[in-house]
């Protein structure tokens, strides 16, 4: 059932196609428009980051440790290790009172091409570097707050995972026991559930007034307006999730292998799409694509993503070589 998103061509001959799967929530889970199978079952990846967060900070890690905005901001980020990533990194460490050893994912470079030049010359690979260190920074505050044994953090029946799951689970509107669970690339459990409902929670993170919880809705409240008072923090400068989360209608964060989340607030949506062959080339064509047939207003944010992701192909030398067209019409209900 899945659908063309995405045509690339080279010189005006077919190169490649990508085909998705588009899901629109609005309140009460009612689907207001897809394309392909809204129900088609996705791994969260990255994109689970935000719930991810809440338990944490619905505990109060945030005042019990002082974490600002940009420091909450960091701990749902696919981060670039630009140096503004790494000194904030430094500081939630140092808060926390624990070593970058005590994380289980990998040691890596940057994603940033300028700083992984940098750290290659300089000190090497670091696990601070690693895009989702942030998440585990803040999934270790709320242990040493807990007084759990740190070493087994990354474990899926540990206390703070379990109460991860269950959280991803309310703010989706299933059951916990339907979520498939993997493991990431970072080494932390992976959550899989329907595109329909990963976008229900979406919506409560852009809407936390639907949120029945008040402890729950507060560190929602908190957490995406940190998300959107430091955009940069999320991802980098000229990333998809940055540029959108610059405007303040917009809850934003994407994952690895195709899935990307938004929500907008005043249109009360929650959108969610997984490109098949797991590419991230086409986010921005796409979620461009769905703003226009929605209709949405902010012609900033419309211009912004244009300028970005404007469909053209260069070579590596800056000749332009090809394009990308998004090719889908959503079917709103």
């Amino acid at each position: 059932m899945e659908t063309v998103l995405v045509r690339e061509y080279r010189s005006d001959l077919l190169e490649c196609v990508h085909s998705g799967h588009i899901a629109i929530v609005g309140e009460g889970g009612l689907l207001k428009g897809y394309a392909g199978d809204p129900g088609f079952v996705t791994f969260t990846r990255s994109a689970a980051k935000p719930l991810q967060a809440i338990p944490g900070i619905r505990a109060g890690i945030a005042e019990h440790y002082g974490f600002t905005p940009a420091e909450i901001a960091l701990m749902t980020a696919s981060h670039r290790g630009e140096d503004y990533h790494i000194a904030t990194l430094e500081r939630i460490s140092a808060k926390i009172g624990i070593d970058e050893s005590d994380m289980i994912c990998a040691t890596s470079y940057p994603l940033n091409s300028l700083s992984r030049e940098q750290a290659i010359r300089g000190q090497g690979k670091r696990k601070l570097y690693h895009n989702c260190s942030g998440k585990h920074m803040g999934i270790l505050a709320y242990s040493k707050l807990k007084g759990l044994p740190l070493e087994e953090y990354a474990q899926p029946g540990y206390p703070v995972q379990k109460e991860i799951i269950e959280t991803i689970a309310n703010m989706a509107g299933i059951p916990a026991e339907s979520i498939g669970l993997g493991t990431d690339g970072c080494g932390l459990p992976v959550f899989a559930l329907p595109l329909k409902s990963l976008a229900a929670a979406y919506l409560k993170l852009a809407c936390p007034d639907l949120i029945q919880d008040e402890p729950t809705r507060m560190a929602v409240t908190k957490i995406t307006a940190a998300m959107n008072a430091h955009p940069e923090m999320v991802a980098g400068h000229g990333r998809l999730d940055s540029i959108l989360l610059a405007d303040d209608n917009i809850v934003a964060k994407g994952g690895f292998k195709g899935v990307y989340c938004f929500g907008l607030r005043r249109e009360r949506l929650g959108i969610c799409f997984k490109i098949l062959d797991g590419s991230e080339e086409e986010w921005g064509l796409i979620v461009r694509s769905i703003l226009d047939q929605l209709g949405y207003s902010h012609k900033n944010t419309l211009e912004k993503l244009r300028t970005a992701f404007s469909g053209v192909i260069y070579n590596d030398g800056g000749t332009q070589v090809g394009h990308a067209d998004t090719e889908f019409k959503l079917t709103l209900t």
